[in-house]
């Protein structure tokens, strides 16, 4: 990891990084090797010296897909992996939910509200310096994400089962993680948002290490 980079880091995110590389070990072998996948996705296209795009796809795009996005975007600025860009898109399109959006902010990602609507765009930032991440619900196949030659993360296991093809990927990729939406409106909500928030940081952070030069 490029230790200026994570310097200067929002504080809060800055020690839920370190926590997080520190807890790579409480991630199961069956895990690593599923998201081994990406890693090798990731890998490849370096050594092609092409673009590596990254589409994270669940069924509405409202909660795990947006937070894979932002967290393997910034896995690649923090493993100083180029050419790296991260997208998110559902079978259909809904919200970034609020839920999802404030267990990013209580991880350390400053993330403000830029346009109103039942479908508003956050811009999403982990560091004064590193490019903001645009994040709003969106259609996978929307003009603003790649059309081909990407690698369709699929982190919901609905939209696993009901998208058998994603048109335009050059790799499919399941990475699906339970979704946080089971829990609203009980005493677990927040903590279980969170604990999503950072299981999906953990395996980002982990799969992009795993990255040689």
């Amino acid at each position: 990891m490029d230790l200026t980079k994570r310097s200067k880091l929002f504080p809060t995110l800055q020690a839920t990084v370190s926590q997080l590389e520190n807890e790579f070990k409480l991630i199961p072998d069956g895990r690593k090797k599923v998201l081994n996948g990406m890693t090798a996705f990731v890998q490849a296209k370096m050594k092609l010296d092409q673009k590596i795009n990254l589409n994270f796809i669940c069924t509405h795009n409202s909660r795990r897909s947006h937070m894979a996005q932002i967290w393997a975007q910034a896995a690649a600025y923090l493993f100083d992996i180029k050419n790296v860009q991260c997208f998110s898109g559902g079978t259909e399109a809904t919200a970034f939910n609020e839920r999802a959006v404030t267990a990013m902010q209580r991880v350390g990602f400053q993330i403000v509200k830029t346009t109103d609507g039942n479908n508003p765009q956050y811009e999403v930032k982990l560091s004064s310096g590193a490019p903001s991440i645009l994040s709003f619900s969106k259609k996978y196949d929307h003009p603003s994400n790649p059309l081909k030659d990407f690698a369709a993360i699929m982190t919901c296991s609905l939209a696993d089962e009901n998208c058998p093809l994603v048109l335009g990927a050059s790799a499919r990729i399941a990475i699906t993680y339970d979704d946080p939406k089971d829990f609203d409106d009980t005493t677990h909500e927040a903590g279980k948002y969170e604990e999503s928030a950072l299981q999906i940081g953990r395996e980002m952070l982990f799969a992009f290490s795993r990255i040689k030069f």
